[in-house]
């Protein structure tokens, strides 16, 4: 479903003066259809990860209801977490990331390898401070059936063409079953990586057992309100 100037308006929580600003800015991706401006869910939510923008958790509802949210810690269990990942590029580094064994078997990799690729010319996955996201532009295209995430700590640092400048070090690479759970994963994730405490264990390329024990903490906190934030840092903008 295409959403609606008000409807961003509303899961931003800022005002339709503000979306319209965004748009016709280049900031906000939308595309315009008779006159109206109509917005993807997807791209809206990789957007507010990008720019670190909270976002409602009215994204993730369907027929009015709110349904659970899947963890992250379970699928970064799923996916694992890899040290000292080679590559001299982002294409080196995204098929040294294929190869890892926390991709299910039912998942073409050389068609992955192609799709990472593909998302990351479309548009960096960088988030900046030396992190990047790289997934599939459609989650649907990768056969999964629930959700997986790989933590990846780079050999060296990479560019990946981001915002800030800086060479990425860290890696998130999500698989999703559903364009649903897709939003709900990134929503999770942008929401962990507001964390002080998990920032500095990424630095420092910290074992599995801290990152995982970390996150959990983290979700505990996250039962109501937006997802893409840090507790406390809400407030309608203008």
């Amino acid at each position: 479903m295409e959403l609606k100037v008000r409807d961003v308006a509303r899961l931003l929580n800022v005002s339709e003066q503000t979306v319209y600003r965004w748009v016709k800015s280049g900031s906000l991706p939308a595309k315009r259809i008779h006159d109206q401006y109509l917005f993807n869910r997807v791209e809206l939510q990789e957007w507010a990860a990008s720019q670190k923008h909270p976002v409602s958790l009215d994204l993730f509802k369907r027929n009015g209801s709110t349904e659970v949210i899947p963890s992250l810690a379970d699928a970064l269990e799923r996916g694992g977490i890899y040290h000292g990942i080679p590559g001299d590029r982002r294409e080196t580094v995204l098929e040294a990331v294929t190869r890892l064994p926390g991709i299910p078997e039912s998942v073409d990799r050389a068609l992955l390898h192609q799709l990472l690729v593909g998302r990351e010319a479309l548009a960096s996955t960088a988030l900046g401070d030396g992190i990047a996201i790289p997934h599939p532009r459609d989650p649907l295209v990768v056969h999964v059936t629930e959700p997986y995430v790989l933590l990846c700590f780079l050999k060296q640092p990479i560019d990946f063409h981001a915002m800030d400048g800086l060479p990425v070090r860290v890696l998130f690479t999500l698989l999703s079953p559903s364009v649903r759970q897709h939003l709900q994963m990134l929503g999770r994730l942008s929401f962990a990586l507001h964390d002080p405490a998990l920032k500095e264990l990424l630095g420092r390329a910290a074992p599995k057992v801290e990152v995982l024990d970390r996150i959990r903490v983290i979700e505990s906190t996250t039962g109501t309100g937006a997802i893409g934030t840090a507790p406390g840092n809400s407030g309608r903008t203008q």
